[in-house]
């Protein structure tokens, strides 16, 4: 017998910390780092038919101050690798980074010294978003997944504690060729 059970129909119970994670979940404000093909998608996604603002994201610039969700969309060459970090270390605490496309992601089929082989080696990625360029309907779901991210991450010193736990479970993790998952047909 909770108290869910003694108080009356309508009265919704919660946590400080839920509330605070539904109300930044619908309220993120993207800066939008457009470098090639991707970029058009990206601004396909704000339009009509897949109107961003229903989220809570009708604010979309290129001010870092302001935002906390880059969505780095392309290739990233090595000159725009510092202007890119520059912008992320703008922006205010907490803040998230989508990479949308295979170009940003890995490098894609630039192979070459021009072009950095992956944004994650100049800023932590939360979400990777596949395809070459991805739909706006995937940038809709990856932006629904990283909702679900917000809305359950820790907040103050327990979020400090969650990072530190995740770091390092990271950091014991065997590699795919040492696992055996990576290989074709191999046992597992």
């Amino acid at each position: 017998m909770g108290i869910e059970e003694k108080l009356p129909s309508g009265v919704l119970l919660t946590t400080v910390e839920k509330l605070a994670g539904w109300a930044r979940a619908r309220s993120v404000w993207p800066a939008t780092f457009g470098l090639a093909c991707c970029a058009i998608e990206m601004m396909s996604a704000g339009g009509p038919r897949h109107d961003m603002a229903r989220f809570g994201m009708e604010k979309t610039g290129a001010t870092p101050r302001e935002a906390d969700l880059m969505i780095v969309a392309g290739r990233v060459s090595q000159k725009m690798a510092p202007v890119l970090r520059q912008i992320y270390d703008q922006m205010p605490d907490p803040k998230w980074v989508i990479s949308m496309g295979v170009c940003a992601s890995s490098g894609g089929m630039f192979n070459n010294y021009a072009i950095v082989q992956g944004v994650d080696h100049i800023v932590p990625v939360d979400i990777y978003l596949p395809g070459c360029p991805p739909r706006p309907e995937m940038l809709l779901d990856a932006i629904f997944k990283l909702h679900d991210k917000i809305m359950n991450s820790k907040l103050g010193s327990d979020r400090e504690q969650e990072i530190a736990e995740r770091e390092e479970a990271r950091l014991k993790m065997l590699p795919l060729h040492v696992t055996g998952a990576g290989s074709a047909g191999g046992e597992l």
